[in-house]
């Protein structure tokens, strides 16, 4: 990284955690130099107006001015996961490092319930590449019922509709297509529906314990990893 993005990333970091503090040390770390290039690039950015002031004390550090902070911003996990992905398709282009800085500040300023929320939720969302093209399939109940129950009709490729009981687990998205992933009740096992072969969504009033899902039960030819907010 050069000096000239260094010395904006260094603004946007501050500006996503503002008001809290950045120690000297934490941006070194962050940015792979030394303690002494970040003060002095603080005192160039601090020279050319940019609002940044030194906290002393043991928590201390650097901090951006709360005037040039995000106000609140409610945003919903369901939200910040959707924009994570929208954001996910300006990767390799230009635009990929402002992208992930904009997601680090709208993540910033959401509350912390909220952003647990959002990360359990993008934890659940399992990409092979590129985010598919198609759209993100939306069940009765929101984007990922987790704990709930639903009763589906699924036609085999042969057009042939059986009635299931499902407890929804995930997405995964691979090439140009998702797949919902869900605990089976009458296969009693983790399957893997096509969302262009449910027939039918009809929620339950069941609520089940959230399972947890893991790439073990992905049973899926391809490299997967999970969405992140970062």
């Amino acid at each position: 990284m050069n000096r000239t993005d260094r010395l904006y990333a260094l603004v946007e970091e501050l500006r996503a955690v503002a008001p809290r503090p950045r120690s000297a040390r934490w941006l070194a770390d962050r940015f792979e130099v030394s303690a002494r290039t970040v003060e002095r690039d603080i005192s160039a950015l601090q020279q050319s107006g940019t609002p940044i002031y030194a906290e002393s004390g043991r928590t201390g550090g650097y901090c951006l001015d709360r005037a040039h902070t995000l106000p609140p911003v409610n945003l919903t996990p369901e939200e910040a996961v959707a924009m994570a992905l929208a954001l996910r398709g300006l990767a390799g282009t230009p635009f990929r490092h402002p992208a992930a800085s904009a997601l680090r500040k709208l993540v910033a300023a959401m509350r912390p319930a909220d952003v647990a929320a959002a990360r359990a939720l993008a934890g659940r969302i399992h990409l092979g590449g590129d985010p598919p093209p198609t759209a993100l399939p939306r069940l009765a109940g929101g984007t990922l019922p987790v704990g709930c129950v639903l009763r589906i009709g699924y036609a085999d490729r042969h057009g042939a509709v059986t009635a299931r009981d499902i407890e929804p687990l995930g997405y995964v998205g691979v090439r140009d297509r998702w797949y919902l992933v869900a605990w089976c009740r009458l296969r009693q096992s983790v399957r893997v529906f096509r969302p262009d072969r449910i027939t039918t969504v009809t929620p339950t009033r069941e609520t089940v314990r959230p399972r947890a899902l893991s790439e073990t039960d992905l049973d899926i030819p391809h490299r997967l990893r999970p969405l992140s907010l970062i």
